[in-house]
């Protein structure tokens, strides 16, 4: 059996919060949310992201136009993407009590070398992003992030020269165009008890538009 790895990623210290806020995508406005993501003229969005417990999304997808997003929790943790103000009839206990911990959350900050995710929270976040590792590697690494420490989570450069990861979750899940997978204080993948991240409490998908 190989060897357990565990990528822990420190990042730089917190880059700077804007609070900005992006366009959520409002009921009627899309037949189906694939339409969302299949125009490829449309430059309105730079992404779009779904929040998910465990195998059920909770709300809509919400699109991202400003250059930089908070997700958060509860109000007033900054001006963006409100997940406590989602209708969920997830009962489970324990996803409840990691709701509890997402609190200030994580921002998204599109720059110039790529897209940046800080953790604003007190709990690590689990990132799962093909421009994290080397392509040529059997499976992606689920990258841990500690609290107040940023990351590269995607980089359009190295996206566009990549195939497809050899990576049957990865494979396996609905995508279209790049995608990278972010869940809250709990880890997924060969070093954690949670093989998949649809097993994961609380997690987000989000979908980059190309540039």
């Amino acid at each position: 059996m190989a060897p357990c790895r565990v990528e822990v990623l420190l990042g730089k210290v917190g880059r700077g919060l804007l609070l900005v806020g992006g366009l959520p995508a409002e009921k009627g406005d899309f037949e189906d949310d694939s339409q969302l993501l299949l125009e490829p003229g449309d430059r309105s969005h730079w992404c779009v992201v779904a929040y998910w417990e465990e195998k059920t999304r909770v709300g809509r997808l919400y699109c991202v136009q400003e250059p930089s997003l908070d997700i958060f929790y509860d109000l007033p943790q900054g001006n963006g993407f409100c997940l406590g103000q989602l209708n969920s009839d997830n009962k489970s206990q324990l996803v409840q009590k990691v709701r509890s911990k997402i609190g200030c959350g994580i921002q998204l900050t599109r720059e110039v070398d790529g897209v940046w995710v800080y953790n604003r929270s007190s709990y690590p976040i689990f990132i799962k992003s093909a421009t994290l590792d080397n392509p040529d590697s059997r499976t992606l690494l689920v990258h841990k992030v500690f609290p107040g420490f940023s990351i590269k989570a995607f980089d359009y450069e190295k996206a566009y020269s990549l195939q497809r990861p050899n990576d049957h979750e990865f494979m396996q899940q609905p995508w279209t165009g790049f995608t990278v997978q972010i869940s809250f204080v709990k880890g997924w993948g060969q070093c954690y008890t949670r093989q998949f991240i649809s097993s994961c409490p609380c997690w987000l998908e989000v979908i980059f538009n190309s540039r």
